[in-house]
Formats: structure tokens, C-alpha cells, sequence
């Protein structure tokens, strides 16, 4: 018997990344996911300068034999604050430090600019595109500045960023993708008013997935799974260290901080419990500029209330990942 044609429908993605270890994994979810169309992906500066997310992106497709999906060069440089990368814990090149001789070239990128290539889509499936966001928001927030109307045309849109207790990765009080561009995170808290999910760090500690599960699931055997046990390595073993134990709310296993979001943009009953509030980004203390704020007082009087992601289904989680990479 046909299914119905709703029923067969696919989940519309466009995908905003600053392609580091857990953006190839998120990345990865989304290539994997049966339900799922990725109509293109965006890339801006963050883990690693533009150009190396650019081949990074082009290196995931690759080996999820995916290439036909169309890269997009993005923003290079943050709105206003300095440059940061976090090549300490993704490796310099963003993927370990593994180079593959054989990665596609630069020359397969699309010729058109990634913001105007994203508003484009959007406008040619009002109310159908869900946007990832797993990068620092420059791209969104330029995205808004020509098209003052973009958000209200977007389905849904879900980010990997901020915090929610002043616990910072970055900063004393920031996480990296919000530090790494607070100008950028504001306007985009502040204007896009579609509905909007956020997986935050605390969170996504919190959350981590258990190293008896990431042996299992590297363990594959799988092109897949040896490109990423070969790019995940180092951040690994980095999380596996004394100093960033430290720095994590729990030690209990890896953090794949942009699955979340992904995953969450997947299948809507990831998230378990979330809570409404209102949101918006500090850009002026010395010690908290980026930082997200909750405003669980109503002070800022804002209308739109975003999701903040408090527990998920782990289970699910943990099987997107092994299905990623079979």
C-alpha cells in the first residue's frame, strides 16, 4: 500500500557551519537521516578560518558520498569582535590535523554568496526550511540585515550556542560560538521570531555521550567510521585530559556540542523538556560580553520566547550516530 504523500514528505534543512569536529558529526546526523533534505549549507569563520571550512564541508560530503549537496562561502570575519578560532581542540585545520591529499578542491564550491544563496531558498520554500546554526551567527545576522523579513519565512530555527549559567568555554561567563561573534548572536536573538531551539554548553555537558558508546560506535567498520575515529582523535583526547575535565560540567564522556541541535532539527521528539524564556546576548561587561541571557523575570518585555533544550533522548541520539556512520 502507498504511503500518503505528507506521510513521505522530508524535513527541509539548511545548514550553517564553522566545520569543526562536532560539526562534521552533526553534519553527518542530518546526511544519514532518511526524513531529512539538506537543500545547502553555508560556512563562516569560527573553529577554523573560512577557507579550511569550506574544505572541511567539502570533505564530509565526500566521504558520505554526498557532493551533490551545494557549500557556500559565508563570512569570514565576525561583525565586530576579534577573530577566534579553536584550532587547540579541533586541530588547526578544524578535522584533527589529518590532511587528506585526495579532498575535494575549493573549485566545487558554488559561485554564489552563502547569504544570498540561504535568503534565495528560503524564499522558494516560505515556511518549509528548518536552520541549523552550529557556527558563530554572523551569516544570520547579515541574512536579517538585507532581508528584514527572512526569519518570519523560515519554519523553525534551531542554534547551537550560548549558556545558560554563566559557565563559560571561551570567556570566564562565554561560549565560543556567541564570543565569537556577540553582535551577531544578539541580532539574532532579537530578530528572528520564528520559532527558535537552542542546545547550550552547560546542556550539552550534561549530556555527553558515554566513551564505552564512542568506542562502539567508531568501531564500525565503515569508511565512514575510520574518517572520523582518524579526525576526532585529537579532540578526544583532549576531552579526555585533566585540564578540560575541568572546564566541562561533567566528565562522564564525549561532547558533540552541535549534535544536539541537529539532532533536535531531525526528530522532533528528541527533547524531552525544555524551557520558554526569553533571551538575549550581553555585549558590553568585561567579563560576560557574550554571554546569553535568560530573562525568566520578564523584564526585557519581549514577545518572542525562545526553546531552551533541558533533557533529551540520549537513546535516539545514540543511534543517529551509529546510522551516521554505517
Amino acid at each position: 500500500m502507498q504511503q500518503p504523500l505528507a506521510s513521505m514528505e522530508k524535513k527541509k534543512l539548511w545548514l550553517d557551519v564553522d566545520i569543526g569536529v562536532d560539526d562534521a558529526q552533526a553534519l553527518m546526523l542530518a546526511l544519514a537521516a532518511p526524513n531529512v533534505e539538506v537543500l545547502g549549507i553555508t560556512c563562516c569563520h569560527g573553529n577554523t578560518p573560512l577557507d579550511n571550512v569550506l574544505k572541511n564541508a567539502l570533505r564530509v560530503l565526500k566521504v558520505s558520498d554526498r557532493m551533490d549537496i551545494p557549500v557556500y562561502r559565508g563570512c569570514k570575519d565576525p561583525l565586530m569582535a576579534h577573530k577566534r578560532h579553536a584550532g587547540d581542540y579541533h586541530g588547526k585545520d578544524g578535522l584533527g590535523d589529518v590532511p587528506d591529499p585526495d579532498a575535494p578542491g575549493l573549485e566545487l564550491l558554488q559561485k554564489k554568496k552563502g547569504v544570498m544563496a540561504m535568503i534565495k531558498t528560503v524564499n522558494q520554500n516560505k515556511g518549509e526550511v528548518i536552520l541549523v546554526a552550529v557556527a558563530p551567527l554572523t551569516n544570520l545576522a547579515v541574512a536579517v540585515q538585507l532581508d528584514p523579513n527572512f526569519p518570519k519565512k523560515l519554519k523553525a530555527l534551531y542554534i547551537m550556542g550560548g549558556n545558560t549559567e554563566s559557565r563559560g568555554n571561551t570567556t570566564v561567563c562565554g561560549e565560543f560560538n556567541f564570543v565569537a561573534d556577540p553582535e551577531a548572536a544578539y541580532i539574532v536573538l532579537d530578530r528572528y521570531t520564528c520559532p527558535t531551539y537552542i542546545a547550550t554548553w552547560e546542556f550539552s555537558c550534561r549530556n555527553s555521550l558515554p566513551w564505552s558508546f564512542c568506542e562502539e560506535w567508531l568501531s564500525q567498520d565503515t569508511e565512514k567510521a575510520r574518517f572520523m575515529k582518524k579526525i576526532a582523535c585529537l579532540s578526544m583526547e583532549k576531552a579526555q585530559s585533566a585540564d578540560y575535565q575541568k572546564e566541562i560540567t561533567t566528565g562522564k564522556g564525549f561532547n558533540s556540542c552541535d549534535s544536539y541541535a541537529m539532532a533536535a532539527a531531525i526528530d522532533d521528539s528528541f527533547i524531552t523538556e525544555k524551557d520558554e524564556v526569553a533571551v538575549t546576548v550581553e555585549l558590553e561587561g568585561s567579563n560576560t560580553r557574550g554571554m546569553m541571557v535568560l530573562d525568566y523575570m520578564e523584564l526585557l518585555k519581549k514577545k518572542h520566547k525562545a526553546f531552551i533544550m533541558k533533557k533529551v533522548d540520549l537513546e535516539k541520539l545514540k543511534q543517529m550516530f551509529m546510522d551516521s556512520l554505517k
